[in-house]
């Protein structure tokens, strides 16, 4: 299965399928496909796997896509700004990853609910107790928002994050919660009141702009009802007939 990543923050996965390629996405990831790709939606692994993709996040329902016979163009695109990380894992090779992040894959991975199994980094972890967790052979995709920083840390290198920009990592990295030093840090450093330590060895992906970082400062310039109101007189004029329907 051929591939390339197109685009610079609005990117697309764009495959090209041969006879024998099937690959798998959420219910709403395709952005375009060639006349000759079938596509069959189906609750991949039964009803506790679904169940078990609903609580990360992700659709009940995947979307298979195949051609039969020649090449097949399909394309996948992501819900938000933010970069693709293509994962290409061997044999029982995973990746750990924040849920909502599931774009694409291989028929041939797996793709699971991952559980914290510290309290703590469940409940204060930025993304809950509930992760996505890929096992290959085969290559996977992942959206994350901003822009990717990836570091290789050694063995028993520790880097502290704020949760919410841990995007990915490989299994082997330690993944724990640690409340923030200092009573004017945890109150006034803007930072909340816990870090993410992850510790090596292994790899781990950071984004620079997680989506709810993004949906809050949006959700600062929407004005409320009451604003609209007092603003505006709980008036405003309306276009009849034939106009587009605004109301201003």
């Amino acid at each position: 299965m051929e591939y390339k990543i197109s685009g610079d923050i609005l990117q697309t996965v764009d495959m090209v399928l041969k006879a024998g390629d099937k690959v798998y996405c959420e219910a709403g990831a395709l952005a375009w496909m060639s006349d000759n790709v079938k596509m069959e939606t189906k609750a991949k692994g039964g009803i506790m796997k679904s169940l078990g993709r609903a609580l990360t996040g992700e659709s009940f329902f995947l979307v298979d896509y195949y051609v039969d016979e020649g090449d097949g163009l399909v394309s996948f695109a992501a819900e938000y700004p933010g970069k693709t990380i293509p994962f290409d894992l061997k044999a029982e090779e995973s990746v750990i990853a924040q849920k909502d992040a599931f774009l694409v894959a291989e028929n041939s991975v797996k793709m699971e609910v991952f559980l914290q199994k510290k309290l703590g980094a469940g409940i204060f972890g930025g993304e809950g107790f509930i992760l996505q967790k890929f096992t290959g052979p085969g290559k996977a995709f992942a959206s994350v928002g901003g822009e990717i920083l990836s570091l290789d840390l050694e063995q028993g290198q520790r880097i502290k994050v704020n949760p919410g920009f841990v995007a990915a990592f490989q299994p082997q990295v330690g993944f724990d919660i640690q409340r923030i030093k200092g009573i004017t840090n945890m109150l006034f450093g803007g930072e909340g009141l816990f870090l993410a330590t992850l510790t090596g060895p292994g790899k781990v992906w950071l984004q620079t702009m997680p989506i709810s970082h993004l949906a809050a400062k949006i959700r600062e310039f929407i004005p409320s009802a009451r604003q609209g109101q007092s603003r505006g007189g709980g008036r405003g004029l309306t276009l009849g007939p034939g106009g587009l329907g605004f109301k201003i």
